[in-house]
């Protein structure tokens, strides 16, 4: 301080970063720290100065030191403090801030970070001011040997055909080692097999897979694991290893022949088999896979080639034999087929091996059924004239028991298909006859429908169709079409054209028809009218007059004769009817006397409709008229045979039931004894007349003992017939309360007339017959005539 001179400024600077490259290195590095006097002698200037070198994965208990900042304005005093930041800074590194040392205080991993940046400072520790620059240096972390390689993708899985040569690559397996690969041999690996020879082996540096023996089979072991190890540090001892397993399939290829595993297939049919029906199924067994086992059948030779097919089916391994033809035990109850199997792809690496192919027997057997008969032809077509007589044998159809037994058939007609019943079959001929006349007109064709039936089995039925047409033959005579009216016109001339007339005939000869007209005999020499035939089957009406008049005569009637041109000639007579009209000038008709048989034009519509109301309002009213006289209540009979009488029961006033004494005597009535003296009535003024006809008529059943009681006055002879009537009621649950009760059981009797009850009359479906009334006498003439017994004569009117 005093008279020492200072250095330069500059040298000094130097001397300080020279003492803090050297302190900022590993120990391992600088050595011993030299003597103060020596310190700038050994500064060496190609020292790189700012990195740092630690081991990874240290395991001591202490932190691991890493190196130490030092500035040459640090006198020991504690003056200066050393400042840490960067990457790590606190948390993974620490400084002594008097000393400069540096330690790591977790476990580092070069994998997981290589390098750490870091920033050193030193400043005074008093006023926090910096002393010199902040500088920067790198932790680089030095890699060990710690990590074993890995296969990230396994296990893995791969193919390779069957058959294939040695050397043939299956596939390619790449371990990583997580290491630093520029560091030492920790990252270098090689490949091993573990498992899986001598059928696989590796590629030591390149990890491909290879087959390393011939002709593996796929039919005979078909999957395969093999193992492989990578292993760093080269190889050597001391290297860590990693596994993984390779799952390799043989792939098929087509070097198996089909074989049929029967030499001979016995396989049968009902005859009655539709065409495509399955007779069974074959398979040539391939002891490949997939598209190498896929076949295709044929018939290579037999008796059966034309009767039998074969395809293969929709997975494309078997042989489907169908019926081609229809089959026919009582012909042919067998078949013979040579049914042939190959392969459909082929390999060529192995197709001059053997044939892929093989050959089988199928014997085919045809079984018998009940077939149904059979007729001599499917359909039968037949033309009969429509005179032909009744009985004539239309066709004789035959039907056959195909089988062996031969049975009887026996014939009949679908109901159905002859609802008419025009014709007969004969059951054991089968001749087909008529039994109705035919009409072309009415019926052309008749489509009959035969069934044949096994006479020992009759559910055996078939059935043939027999189309009978009618043929025609003139029995029809034509008749005039349409206009059967015509009219002429009051001043029409003579020679006038008033109708050209038609004829139609339901017959339909094969030359067409041919039509002649002519008027009738007794109208050919009429002076009013003649008739034109034209000969193209029509005919003309002309006039012979003129000066029509409709006060002279309005109608006029002219017989038409029409003949046909067929043998036999049919012929028929039509009346044209001819009305005399009013016409304008243009000849429209105006009037005719038909039109006095119209309404009059003065009635309306609506007058009509009201005309019609009213009508229907009677009919209305009279059918509920006649409907509450069928109606009307009966008495009810509890015997038919013995209450067979009418009841007569007056109802002029109400009764009062037990106060009603003016009626009967309830009083004797409830005391039979002591009605022998009759109590005088309460009101001697009043009288019920309309029980004075019911005394006098009473019925002869009432009990003697009353009537010969003649003391007792009439009241005792009511009193009895209460009693009696009232024992009968006791007596019978079914007898109804009669108030009163008339008899006419002897109605009729000493009358010629006898009963007139229509009681009776019920008993009989058969219409009356009242003949018996005129036998009557005079006074019951009036009666008959009402009947219709009498009969009256008079002329008809036309």
């Amino acid at each position: 301080m005093g008279g020492r001179s200072r250095p330069p400024a500059a040298g000094r600077a130097s001397l300080l970063a020279a003492l803090c490259i050297l302190t900022l290195l590993p120990r391992g590095l600088v050595g011993k720290p030299a003597e103060e006097g020596d310190a700038l002698h050994r500064v060496k200037r190609g020292w790189v100065w700012n990195q740092f070198f630690v081991l990874e994965e240290y395991t001591g208990l202490e932190p691991l030191y890493i190196g130490k900042l030092h500035s040459d304005m640090d006198r020991g005093d504690g003056s200066i403090k050393y400042i840490l930041s960067g990457e790590g800074a606190g948390t993974t590194f620490t400084i002594d801030d008097g000393t400069g040392d540096i330690h790591a205080i977790q476990r580092l991993d070069r994998e997981v970070k290589a390098q750490y940046l870091l920033r050193a400072q030193a400043r005074n520790r008093l006023t926090d001011q910096p002393l010199e620059p902040e500088s920067q240096f790198v932790v680089k972390i030095q890699d060990i040997n710690d990590n074993e390689p890995k296969f990230p993708d396994g296990p893995y899985h791969a193919s390779v055909p069957e058959m294939s040569h040695i050397g043939t690559s299956v596939i390619q397996l790449t371990a990583t080692d997580a290491d630093d690969p520029t560091y030492g041999s920790s990252a270098r690996v090689v490949y091993s097999i573990l498992e899986g020879q001598p059928y696989f082996s590796v590629d030591a540096k390149t990890g491909v897979v290879r087959v390393s023996l011939a002709d593996m089979d796929r039919e005979t072991r078909e999957n395969y694991t093999v193992v492989i190890q990578a292993k760093d540090m080269g190889g050597q001892l001391g290297g860590l290893a990693g596994t993984t397993s390779v799952n390799i399939r043989l792939g098929d290829v087509n070097d198996n022949p089909p074989t049929f595993d029967q030499r001979l297939y016995q396989m049968s049919i009902p005859e009655a088999a539709p065409v495509g029906s399955v007779v069974g199924r074959i398979w040539a067994k391939d002891r490949d896979v997939g598209v190498n086992a896929e076949m295709e059948y044929s018939i290579i030779d037999g008796d059966g080639r034309d009767t039998f097919d074969i395809s293969t089916d929709p997975t494309n391994l078997f042989g489907i034999i169908t019926v081609k033809r229809p089959l026919n035990f009582e012909s042919k109850p067998s078949y013979t087929l040579k049914v042939e199997g190959a392969n459909t792809h082929l390999d060529p690496a192995f197709r001059h091996r053997v044939p892929f192919k093989d050959m089988t027997i199928v014997h085919v057997s045809v079984e018998d059924v009940d077939e149904p008969p059979l007729f001599d032809a499917p359909a039968y077509y037949v033309e009969l004239a429509e005179d032909a007589e009744i009985g004539t044998v239309v066709r004789t159809v035959t039907a056959r028991d195909p089988d062996a037994a031969n049975n009887t058939v026996r014939y009949s007609i679908e109901k159905s298909s002859d609802p008419d019943k025009f014709f007969y079959l004969e059951i054991t001929s089968g001749s087909l006859m008529t039994v109705r006349s035919l009409d072309r007109e009415e019926v052309g064709w008749h489509n009959i429908t035969i069934l044949a039936m096994e006479m020992n089995n009759p559910t055996q039925i078939s059935s043939a169709s027999v189309a009978v047409r009618v043929l025609d033959v003139n029995d029809n005579p034509p008749s005039l079409t349409h206009y059967l009216e015509a009219y002429v016109c009051e001043s029409a001339k003579a020679g006038q054209l008033i109708q050209t007339v038609t004829a139609v005939d339901p017959d339909q000869p094969l030359g067409g028809q041919h039509f002649s007209y002519r008027l009738a005999p007794e109208a050919a020499n009429n002076p009013n009218f003649t008739l034109r035939d034209n000969q193209d089957n029509t005919a003309w009406i002309l006039t012979r007059r003129g000066g029509w008049s409709q006060q002279d005569q309005t109608v006029f009637y002219l017989p038409v004769v029409i003949s046909d041109g067929e043998q036999p000639v049919q012929t028929s007579t039509s009346t044209l009817t001819v009305r005399v009209c009013s016409c304008d000038r243009e000849g429209n008709v105006m009037s005719c006397d038909a039109e006095a048989h119209s309404l009059p034009a003065s009635l309306s519509r609506g007058a009509l409709i009201a005309i019609l109301a009213c009508i229907f309002v009677l009919l209305v009213m009279i059918l509920l008229m006649l409907s509450l006289r069928t109606h009307r209540k009966k008495p009810y009979l509890c015997d038919e045979e013995e209450n067979v009488h009418e009841n007569i029961v007056r109802y002029d006033d109400e009764g009062g039931g037990e106060e009603d004494t003016e009626a009967f005597d309830i009083g004797a009535m409830w005391n039979p004894r002591e009605a022998h003296h009759p109590q005088p009535p309460p009101h001697p003024g009043k009288t019920r007349q309309d029980m004075l006809p019911e005394i006098e008529s009473l019925s002869r059943y009432v009990p003697q003992a009353c009537v010969a009681g003649g003391g007792l006055g009439e009241g005792s002879n009511v009193r009895g017939y209460v009693l009696a009537k009232l024992l009968d009621a006791d007596s019978d649950a079914c007898a109804p309360p009669y108030d009163s009760l008339q008899t006419y059981a002897y109605e009729g009797e000493g009358s010629v007339a006898e009963s007139l009850s229509s009681l009776q009359s019920g008993a009989s479906n058969t219409d009356h017959e009242y003949d018996y009334l005129s036998d009557w006498g005079p006074r019951f003439k009036k009666l008959a005539e009402m009947y219709g017994a009498l009969e009256t004569n008079g002329a008809p009117a036309w």
